[in-house]
């Protein structure tokens, strides 16, 4: 479309849109943000704001929609939410300053990734960006919290960012044009954005990084050469993604470091997932781990706990620290928390002053909470944790002075209402404020000294809309006026005249409220500059503040559950003492304990059990109390001893993913085949139920390769829980499976769920009677019931089943029964032939079968062989 077609205004709009073409760009006309043409479509069916027209462009009405300015917040929310990114284009010109329209620029990019505003904020969580890039060898990921200062990278592999992606919950993601994200990855919660493949160069990614901290090269954040490119590249196109969002690089991200596997402990996303550590299984935010451990009196906390419990450590010297800090925090916890209530969210402020939105009420939470933690009275004995930080919160009191000093004790919500910088702090400030509060005093002590120098007795000092301030004189005395008197205007008994004071002070006074709102403008913008040189000790109380509050969380909860230390040790084991579920118990009137053994006798431990008889709940626990303990959290148990544990996983139920076209037992064996590639001597794997989306015979056979596969390649500790009752004679072959079974009572056609762990297999596995715990109709629980009888009246008529398993290789045979049981089972088979000839020359034929030699036509044709034997003996 031709420019000339359009007003200047518009022209100036399509300009600015132009270089803005995948974002909505708001665009600012006096007391609104106007969206035009396809945005005014699109943002009018989002947000439910009208659809108008105004003026038209090459003979077509133009399609206008708006939100008011000082409501832009919300709305922006909304989109953000929806994840839609928003160019905010804000009047920079004075109104009528040329001849054209009013001067525009974009003075803020609104993304999912790179929100500061806490209109647009979850409270309790930590809102972060990512890029992902590749080169020949590897695979990059740049993180960053524009919240949090927070600014990682770390290489990993394609079958593994998925998960990472995973632990990281970015609410956008940077990808390079042409580059997609794996198969397995939900995009649902993250916004893709797509950027020009040059953009993640590794030589300009250096640059930027290295100019940015002002430093020769990355060697000392632990970036070497050509095998960290591809993490340069992306950490690189992350900064200047920030930079080209936020109009400027913000000097709070708290130096690049580079994350490796041997930090913490591993989870995939379906670990993540199924052990429900921030989210249910539903989506729901409780009743979670996170939900029932966060007590945290702030925000910052929340936040950290989220970390934590996502980020299990490995280094005992760093669990210790805090196992020491909860044990020393147990009898002040209380006090602590009342303190911390009163703490504002430092961390987020910290991060609007860096990218310059920071309002006055921010800059007056932080000073009151700078003084509150300064007063924290902390008894750090036993703990060097503790000690550590309360040594931080002295160093900020010199910016909480500084902020007393500037700010008024309760300022304005607005900086353009002012009222925010505080009384003493500029004198050329106070003037105007006195001028504006108590201009008549001084028109009233001027009058007075006029009288006396001029000795006019009819001289009155007075102020009208019209001609502003004068001096009036009776027609009679304006004759003696003195000589810098200057007739201003005349009357017909009096005279008014100006003085050049009296000039000076009604300009002051005309101009006294705007200049005010303008000097305090410059004020608070130099003030903002002045504490934005404090950010990394702003950050450094930010974070020692939430640490403070997760370690008492840890102390309070510990002593209002009975939760206790965990003990580590160098070797491989897994011993609790009465471990409890950490969030079940909460949810229970009455929680059954059980103990757990695992160990180098025993690294596999089969559970039976009946449906709803708590072995998922059971083996969930034990992951719980080995993720907590590695946060330095207590744990629910009465004693627990954890050996090296480097990774968790977890096969845990499972629905179809239609999106990728997969079926409910593609997703299982998709996650199985996963863990048995990346478990080792010192994962924990939890499975549940494996091999159920298949027929019988398919998922035993399967359930119990895997089983082995975790017994004799991965050696991990694992906690199988199966319905599979063949499996349970896996300990026979395997002397490090051992059977334990979750008990239940029968009466009469009813159970009662005892959920208490005891040694050996299962008995039966009481469907039925969980059927009718379901509410199945009595009619179809009877037909059940009917059935299940005839069937096991037919198995008890023929001869017992051979196990499958029993053509195994010799050095993992084993029989599905006893020695004495085998032998009536010979002496049956025995007879049975004897009985029936057609059964020996049956035997006979399969003896002579060879299966591995013969070829599809030839092996039909011996299955018609051995049916007309078969057919032929009856």
């Amino acid at each position: 479309m031709s420019k000339s077609a359009v007003s200047p205004m518009m022209q100036q709009y399509l300009a600015i849109k132009s270089q803005h073409a995948d974002k909505l760009v708001f665009y600012r006309m006096g007391d609104f943000y106007e969206l035009f043409l396809d945005d005014a479509v699109e943002a009018a069916k989002l947000l439910d704001i009208t659809l108008t027209t105004r003026g038209q462009m090459d003979g077509v009405p133009i399609k206008m929609a708006g939100v008011p300015f000082h409501a832009a917040e919300q709305y922006l929310a909304r989109l953000v939410k929806m994840g839609k990114s928003v160019a905010v284009c804000e009047q920079v010109g004075e109104v009528g300053a040329g001849k054209g329209p009013v001067e525009r620029k974009v003075v803020r990019i609104v993304t999912p990734g790179t929100l500061t505003d806490a209109a647009f904020l979850e409270d309790k969580e930590t809102n972060r960006i990512a890029a992902v890039n590749a080169d020949k060898k590897h695979i990059a990921i740049a993180w960053a919290s524009l919240q949090s200062g927070e600014f990682k990278t770390k290489l990993t592999t394609a079958d593994k960012l998925a998960d990472e992606l995973a632990r990281l919950q970015a609410a956008e993601i940077l990808l390079p044009e042409g580059k997609s994200l794996p198969n397995g990855f939900q995009t649902t919660s993250a916004n893709i954005t797509r950027l020009n493949s040059w953009q993640f160069a590794a030589d300009a990614g250096a640059k930027l990084l290295t100019e940015y901290f002002g430093c020769q090269d990355l060697h000392g954040f632990g970036l070497d050469g050509k095998e960290h490119e591809a993490a340069v590249g992306a950490a690189g196109a992350l900064l200047n993604y920030i930079r080209l969002t936020q109009n400027l690089l913000p000097q709070h991200l708290d130096g690049i470091s580079l994350e490796t596997d041997s930090q913490y402990i591993g989870m995939d996303a379906a670990t993540r997932r199924n052990l429900e550590i921030t989210q249910t299984l539903s989506g729901k935010k409780s009743p979670t781990l996170f939900s029932i451990l966060d007590g945290c009196a702030t925000h910052m906390g929340s936040r950290l706990l989220a970390l934590w419990l996502h980020h299990p450590l490995r280094s005992r010297a760093h669990i210790r620290a805090r196992q020491e800090a909860v044990a020393a925090l147990g009898s002040q916890c209380e006090t602590l928390q009342g303190r911390l209530k009163n703490i504002a969210d430092i961390e987020r402020i910290a991060a609007r002053i860096a990218v310059g939105n920071a309002r006055p009420r921010d800059l007056a939470a932080l000073r009151d909470s700078l003084f509150a933690l300064s007063e924290i009275e902390l008894s750090a004995e036993g703990s060097s944790l503790l000690e550590t930080l309360k040594a931080v919160f002295p160093e900020t009191l010199p910016v909480a002075e500084t902020l007393k000093a500037a700010m008024m004790p309760e300022p304005a919500v607005w900086l353009k209402d002012g009222g925010v910088i505080n009384q003493g702090y500029s004198a050329e400030l106070d003037e105007l404020r006195h001028i504006q509060n108590h201009g008549d005093e001084f028109l009233l002590d001027l009058e007075a000294r006029e009288r006396e120098r001029t000795g006019l007795s009819t001289l009155k000092v007075e102020f009208n809309r019209v001609h502003g301030f004068y001096i009036e004189l009776s027609k009679v005395q304006a004759e003696q006026a003195p000589a810098d008197y200057q007739r201003r205007q005349t009357l017909k008994n009096a005279e008014r005249f100006i003085t050049p004071e009296l000039k000076t002070f009604e300009d002051k006074v005309l101009t006294a409220q705007e200049q005010a709102l303008a000097l305090e403008k410059r004020l608070f913008e130099a003030l903002l500059k002045d504490i934005q040189t404090t950010l990394s000790q702003l950050q450094k109380a930010a974070k020692a503040a939430a640490a403070l509050d997760v370690l008492s969380t840890f102390a309070a909860t510990a002593a209002e559950r009975g939760f206790v230390c965990p003990e580590f040790a160098d070797y491989p084991v897994i011993h609790i003492e009465n471990g409890r579920h950490p969030v079940v118990e909460q949810q229970v009137r009455h929680f059954t304990a059980n103990h757990t053994r695992l160990d180098h006798k025993h690294r596999l431990m089969l559970l039976t059990g009946p449906n709803m008889g708590g072995k998922s709940t059971y083996m969930r626990q034990v992951a719980h109390i080995v993720l907590m303990a590695h946060t330095g959290s207590f744990v629910p148990a009465d004693t627990a001893q954890i050996g090296p544990i480097d990774q968790i996983f977890t096969r845990i139920g499972a629905s179809d993913d239609l999106a990728s076209n997969r079926s409910t037992f593609m997703v299982e064996m998709s996650e199985t085949a996963y863990i048995l590639h990346h478990a080792t001597e010192q994962s924990l794997v939890l499975m549940d139920e494996v091999g159920r989306g298949t027929s019988t015979f398919d998922g035993l056979a399967l359930a119990h390769a895997i089983a082995e596969h975790l017994l004799q390649k991965n050696k991990s500790f694992s906690l199988f829980a199966t319905h599979y009752f063949e499996l349970t004679k896996l300990p026979e072959a395997h002397a490090t499976a051992v059977n334990m079974h979750l008990s239940a009572l029968e009466q009469g056609q009813d159970i009662v769920f005892l959920h208490h762990i005891e040694p050996g297999p299962a008995s039966k596995s009481y469907g039925i009677a969980v059927a009718k715990l379901a509410g199945l109709p009595n009619r179809a629980l009877k037909a059940a019931q009917k059935h299940l009888d005839e069937l096991e009246a037919q198995a008890a008529a023929v001869r017992p089943q051979l196990d499958i398993f029993s053509t195994l290789s010799p050095e993992n045979e084993y029989s599905g029964f006893s020695q004495d049981e085998t032998a009536d089972t010979e002496a049956q088979t025995t007879a049975s032939q004897e009985n029936h000839p057609a059964h020996h020359a049956l035997a006979e034929a399969l003896n002579q079968l060879r299966p591995d030699d013969l070829t599809p036509r030839e092996a039909l044709d011996a299955l018609y062989r051995l049916k007309q034997i078969v057919e032929g003996g009856e």
